[in-house]
């Protein structure tokens, strides 16, 4: 007891009894004494600290400061930061593994310690502290420990966190950004506005139009011309095609038996149709009454009338491999290929005529047809359905097809046909169905059975039995370097009525494979096709190569046919396309039969592409067999409206003179759009997008609002048409009943102020429609300021403050930080009344004041928008 010295010897009898009174009080005031040094001490302040990660963003997580110096709640950062922790019942340790399952660690209080992997980090008293709401650890261990770098600011109570391993909860922000990109390429996207179907009562919407007109010297004239339009009525898509042709129809009609009348109108040459599609419904998908098409296994070459119902939706689905489909038409025609009346792939034949389309093979059934487009205008319009032999279904679902009505033939045959497929796996599909045709002689019913089979991945099986009928299969094969074989093998009843032709079997075999280098490119198939019959066969072959050698395009195709007792008949045909000076391109051709040892024809022609959208050609012809020899001249321009073309042939004696056109034309009053195009439009669908500024912002376009030029979009497939005189954007030929995605951007509007509110939008594309989307451009205001820290008399640049604004109800409408040069800005107001201030609760904790707790916004409606940047706010301590 310093000061309290006390000589008890000195002191009377009489006085010792009070003093040692007296030293019983001073021991208790020195033990009292020491006590009070102790609460002198500074304390463990409990506050929250804002912990921001780049690319990751900020987040509250709960601390504890002494003498500026931050303590960091261990499962909050590791939960921030997605690294695996647990902390224990009574709150001694936490246990977990950094990142990777091996990188365990365990932080203990108990010893004061931290086990990471291999190594014992020992702690002093004060470097883990044990809160009633769990451990807390000073910044700078979690440095040393786990390398993560966190620079404390003590004046803002923020933490800056550094690492340079890849975080988990940085991974996940990353591969949310690549799933991100990858939905937006599927279109799987959250979109801000949904737009449906319509479902219109009745609406025109596009035609197509095509005419070819032929002058023979001395001889015939003829015209033909089609026109097809498409709508919507009913709610339903609605087709009709015209066909004019006022000489290759001509026919006597049956009452008047002495008379040539031209029939310009042939009914089987007419096409009509009404579909309604509704994919959301998977009992019920398509309606179909008109022309149908619909596969039959009966021989039927006339059209159908009737009905057709089905469960199989008109969108893509998922593929599983590709079947390759090749053949012949025309030299130079473009061929389209449609799957489900969706056009997925185009190509141009080669100087041959030959053209190979990889199609994809989807779930479910699939109707195929191909369009051809002749350089001179023509267009066949009958177009080929095309049967694939493999038919899978999802496992577990069930798909039908239901089809009856009259063919257009002379005995009005009634067609009945109902077919369902079932997934027993997603590699094994069964199928059973039947089928009615009434003008087979004897049994008009027949029944049959199919299954697919995905034996290993690049291995299909198809088989098919159909009653007192036939019987075959299909087995395909492609290897990883695209070899692909099929073997086909089919084999017919004897006595059957329902195939026209006395076939007892048909066996083939296909083998092709692609070759690619650097400047070299072939496809090559061999194909050998057999037909039995009851007294004999006959085998056809072809060895098919077509490709290109140094920008030589080169076609060879060797035939041969062996006929029972008889010698077989073998050619070849051989054409080349290689570009001359002048930038003309040469297509010499030749055929040369081996039998007689001699070429049977000769052709030749040159084309010129004048003034970029120009063709002319000359060619010339000998036919050595039959002794005919051609040789012409044509001229075909494509406008933005129409492809028209001229030529003039001479055949032996005998002058043809070709004129075609062909183009589309598309009216949409409610789009308020209409235009023409040089192609086939009817059966696609569009938008028309309508920028427009929302001066009033109420996302409507108001009568006097302008529009806008500039808006930028992001989206898959379809044509861009941009109209600068009001500034529309149309979006032609997408897929109809097909969902797309929009991503609207402002980057090249006039003023930052101009933003859209709603930039994702996904629209339901309609058949023969355009739909009209007004796209609302608000313009929006920008405030903006400073805050400082009054420290003394000095202003200090305060970072990490919390600013919010709210509206005139109190709103909540952002919250934003505070740069570290006590800098903010936020752009997004729309015309109102608005109140920013400081977050009070953040103050709190940081025990702040403000001068001017918090300030009244007016946002006005003008055309520039907006900008308030005067705002100040001025910190103190309490």
């Amino acid at each position: 007891m310093t000061g309290c010295i006390i000589h008890i010897a000195s002191i009377s009898r009489y006085c010792r009894k009070a003093v040692w009174m007296l030293l019983l009080i001073c021991c208790t005031s020195s033990v009292f004494a020491k006590e009070g040094d102790n609460d002198e001490d500074p304390k463990f302040d409990e506050t929250s600290i804002m912990v921001i990660l780049q690319g990751l963003g900020g987040t509250e997580i709960p601390a504890v400061v002494k003498d500026e110096t931050a303590y960091l709640s261990i499962t909050d950062v590791f939960n921030f930061l997605k690294i695996r922790n647990q902390l224990s019942e009574n709150m001694d340790s936490v246990t977990g593994f950094f990142i990777n399952q091996e990188a365990v660690f365990l932080i203990d209080k108990k010893h004061n310690r931290i086990r990471f992997r291999d190594k014992v980090f020992n702690l002093g008293p004060e470097d883990l502290v044990k809160m009633e709401t769990g451990l807390y650890l000073r910044t700078d261990y979690f440095n040393k420990v786990f390398d993560l770098n966190c620079q404390f600011n003590f004046r803002s109570l923020s933490v800056n966190l550094v690492s340079k391993a890849e975080l988990p909860a940085i991974r996940e922000i990353r591969q949310q950004v690549m799933y991100r990109n990858l939905n937006k390429l599927k279109g799987n996207i959250e979109a801000d506005t949904v737009i449906g179907r319509s479902r219109k009562l009745f609406k025109f919407g596009m035609a197509n139009w095509s005419v070819v007109s032929t002058q023979r010297l001395r001889n015939v004239n003829d015209t033909w011309f089609n026109l097809t339009m498409g709508g919507t009525l009913a709610g339903g898509e609605a087709t009709v095609s015209l066909n004019y042709n006022n000489f290759a129809r001509q026919q006597l009609l049956p009452t008047h038996p002495d008379s040539n009348i031209v029939r310009p109108f042939d009914q089987r040459q007419q096409y009509y149709r009404l579909r309604f599609v509704n994919n959301d419904r998977p009992w019920l998908r398509q309606i179909i009454a008109g022309k149908i098409f619909t596969p039959t296994i009966a021989t039927l070459f006339a059209p159908v009338v009737g009905v057709q119902v089905t469960n199989t939706p008109t969108i893509h689905r998922r593929a599983y491999g590709t079947y390759t489909l090749s053949n012949f038409t025309d030299p130079g025609w473009t061929v389209e290929l449609y799957i489900n009346n969706a056009l997925v792939d185009y190509t141009v034949a080669d100087a041959a005529g030959f053209y190979t389309f990889q199609v994809p093979l989807v779930y479910g059934n699939s109707q195929l047809r191909l369009r051809f487009y002749g350089p001179w205008g023509e267009e066949r319009f009958q177009e080929e359905n095309i049967s694939i032999p493999f038919n899978f279904v999802p496992s577990g679902e069930l798909e039908y097809t239901a089809s009856a009505g009259v063919a257009e033939d002379t005995m009005h045959s009634k067609l009945g046909r109902v077919q369902a497929n079932y997934g027993v796996t997603n590699t094994i599909t069964v199928g059973a169905g039947v089928e009615y045709l009434s003008s087979i002689r004897g049994a008009n019913t027949l029944p049959f059975v199919t299954t697919s089979m995905r034996i290993v991945s690049n291995l299909l099986f198809s088989g098919e039995y159909t009653h007192g009928v036939r019987a075959r299969g299909i087995l395909s094969y492609r290897s990883q370097n695209n070899l692909q074989a099929e073997l086909n093998y089919t084999r017919y009843r004897r006595d059957q009525k329902a195939i026209i032709y006395n076939w007892l079997e048909e066996r083939k075999a296909v083998i092709s494979k692609p070759f690619n280098a650097k400047n070299f490119s072939l496809f090559t198939r061999l194909t050998v096709d057999q037909i039995i019959l009851p007294r004999s066969y006959y085998t056809t072959t072809e060895w098919l190569m077509s490709g290109a050698l140094y920008n030589i395009g080169t076609s060879l195709s060797t035939y041969a046919i062996f006929i029972k007792d008889e010698d077989p008949f073998v050619y070849s045909n051989l054409a080349l396309t290689f570009r001359i000076p002048g930038r003309i391109m040469l297509t010499p051709q030749a055929q040369y039969e081996y039998n007689s040892h001699r070429f049977m024809a000769v052709r030749c022609e040159a084309g010129k592409y004048l003034f970029r959208n120009g063709y002319l050609n000359v060619s010339y012809e000998k036919n050595y067999r039959n002794g005919i020899t051609n040789y012409g001249i044509g001229l075909r321009y494509d406008f933005s409206f129409a492809q028209i073309g001229f030529s003039v042939w001479r055949n032996n004696n005998l002058t043809t003179f070709v004129e075609s056109a062909r183009g589309s034309f598309i009216y949409d009053g409610e789009a308020g759009y209409a235009g023409t195009n040089n192609r086939s439009s009817v059966g696609s669908g569009g938008v028309v997008f309508v920028p427009f500024l929302d001066i009033n912002n109420n996302e409507k376009f108001d009568k006097g609002e302008p529009r806008v030029a500039g808006l930028q979009l992001k989206y898959n497939g379809g044509r861009r048409i941009s109209n600068l005189r009001d500034t529309s954007i149309a979006i032609l030929d997408m897929e109809p009943y097909a969902n797309y995605l929009f991503e609207l951007e402002t980057g090249g509007f006039e003023s930052v102020s101009w933003q859209i509110r709603k930039p994702a939008v996904r629209v339901a594309i309609e058949p023969n429609q355009l739909r009209r989307i007004d796209v609302p451009v608000s313009v929006l205001g920008e405030v903006s300021g400073m805050v400082y820290l009054k420290e003394d008399s000095l202003l200090k640049e305060q970072g990490g403050i919390k600013i919010c604004i709210y509206k005139s109800d109190s709103t909540l409408v952002k919250c934003i930080v505070t740069e570290s040069d006590g800098y903010f800005n936020y752009m997004g107001l729309g015309p109102g009344d608005y109140v920013i201030q400081p977050d009070p609760a953040q103050l709190k904790k940081l025990k702040l004041r403000t001068k001017q707790p918090a300030y009244d916004l007016h946002i006005s409606s003008q055309r520039e928008g907006d900008v308030i940047d005067d705002i100040q706010f001025i910190l103190e301590k309490k």
